[in-house]
């Protein structure tokens, strides 16, 4: 016996109606025919209420031609097939109803509220035997049957056993089944709940680690500020120094400059005069000033290579070495794969607290010895 044919008639039913359905639609709300349901003189059918809509659109004057004294009626085209329609004084109303199209839509709805189950009963019958509903299920063929096909057809010699009892059998079995699924997926769950919470996890203590090396070379950072800015000021002051002191000489050049170009112009003006007595008179006072300035010493002058400011020239090339060695402490490391993540964010903080000093001890001493040029000069 094959199951799938007792299923043959059902389907043959689902797809039966579900023609009868598309016959029962109106072309006007596309949706099924609403009693009352007029059948026009081309046989067509429409609802009484999208046929006035019809009418009413192709006859806008109608209501107030039908309120006159003479009778008036209008005419409209089937949405079907585009035949005139031609009514009298009573429009739509005077439309003969379908009474066979509204009752096969009462038994429609009827036979689409009934529960599939039922249908199923109904319909699951013996092929072999039309007449004989399938009451017992065949052990060995595993397979429902009927009574006619234990007695006399097919599965004579077969072992068979009630219908009930094995659907409720394998009913159970079924059960069972979906409660271990149901169990294994509880279990998977509970695992990518965890593995979830690891992700988590990581992703928190790689923030924190990020953050700790962030602020660790921040300090490292400061560090090379402060001592950039402390380098800076010696230069600054030496420099300050060294141009003071020119400028100062460079004004004390400047004067003498004026004084004698002031001399130089009052002598010129003693040669220009033209009375005798008058030269003698100032000219022995003139010869002192000029004796005397001749006689003042501008030798004060800045020694050679007094505006080198090379003496200030740092190296920093081992320094910049020792930063690029900077690195994650190995022990950090095997006690994050031993204690957990968490663990690394200690590791990696007692690595920097004893690198980071180690780098501004180094920066610090070994730029002292490039100020001391500036007190020997």
């Amino acid at each position: 016996m094959n199951f799938a044919v007792g299923l043959k008639p059902l389907l043959a039913e689902a797809r039966s109606m579900e023609s009868l359905e598309k016959q029962l639609i109106c072309p006007i709300c596309l949706e099924m025919f609403t009693k009352p349901v007029v059948i026009l003189p081309c046989q067509h059918n429409l609802c009484r209420k999208c046929a006035n809509d019809v009418f009413q659109a192709s006859n806008p004057l109608w209501q107030s031609r039908g309120s006159g004294a003479g009778p008036s009626g209008g005419r409209f085209r089937c949405p079907s097939c585009r035949h005139e329609v031609v009514l009298d004084r009573h429009g739509v109303y005077g439309l003969q109803r379908n009474l066979l199209v509204e009752n096969i839509i009462d038994i429609y709805k009827q036979e689409s509220a009934r529960p599939l189950h039922a249908k199923a009963e109904q319909q699951l019958m013996c092929e072999e035997h039309e007449d004989e509903r399938i009451n017992i299920y065949c052990l060995r063929c595993e397979a429902p049957t009927c009574s006619l096909c234990k007695v006399f057809g097919a599965h004579k010699d077969c072992e068979v056993a009630p219908l009930p009892a094995v659907y409720q059998r394998q009913k159970s079995e079924l059960s069972d089944g979906i409660a271990m699924l149901v169990a294994g997926n509880d279990r998977i769950q509970a695992i990518i709940t965890q593995m979830e919470e690891i992700c988590r996890t990581i992703e928190e203590n790689g923030r924190q680690q990020k953050q700790h090396v962030g602020l660790r070379f921040d300090s490292l950072c400061s560090i090379l500020e402060e001592r950039k800015k402390e380098l800076l000021q010696s230069i600054a002051r030496e420099q300050e120094a060294k141009v003071q002191r020119v400028r100062g000489l460079i004004r004390q050049y400047g004067d003498h400059l004026e004084a004698s170009s002031k001399l130089v112009e009052t002598a010129i003006q003693a040669m220009e005069e033209p009375q005798m007595a008058v030269y003698l008179q100032h000219s022995k006072e003139l010869l002192k000033k000029i004796t005397d300035m001749s006689k003042v010493s501008m030798s004060s002058r800045p020694e050679p290579g007094y505006e080198s400011m090379d003496h200030f020239s740092i190296n920093v090339d081992h320094v910049a070495e020792m930063l690029r060695t900077i690195d994650f402490q190995p022990e950090a490391l095997g006690e994050d794969d031993g204690d957990g993540p968490t663990d690394s964010s200690e590791g990696v903080g007692d690595e920097e607290s004893l690198e980071a000093p180690e780098a501004a001890e180094d920066v610090g001493p070994r730029q002292k010895p490039l100020s001391s040029p500036h007190g020997q000069h």
